[in-house]
C-alpha cells in the first residue's frame, strides 16, 4: 500500500478566496433583503395586497 492511499481525504477543499467570496456574496444578500424591507415598508396596506403580502410578511420575510 501506497502512502498516499493510506491517507485520509480532505473532508473541504476550501480556500481563503472561497471564503472571502462567500462573505462577499452574503453581506450582498443581506443589503439586497435591506433595500427591499425599506422599499416594501413603505408601500401602503393596499398597495402590498395588490402584490399579494401583507405587512406581517413584510417584517418576517424580509
Amino acid at each position: 500500500m501506497e502512502f498516499d492511499q493510506n491517507r485520509a481525504a480532505k473532508p473541504f477543499n476550501v480556500t481563503l478566496l472561497d471564503i472571502f467570496r462567500g462573505a462577499v456574496r452574503m453581506v450582498k444578500n443581506w443589503k439586497a433583503r435591506r433595500e427591499t424591507h425599506r422599499i416594501l415598508s413603505q408601500l401602503s396596506d393596499n398597495q402590498l395586497r395588490d402584490i399579494g403580502l401583507t405587512r406581517d410578511e413584510v417584517c418576517r420575510k424580509f
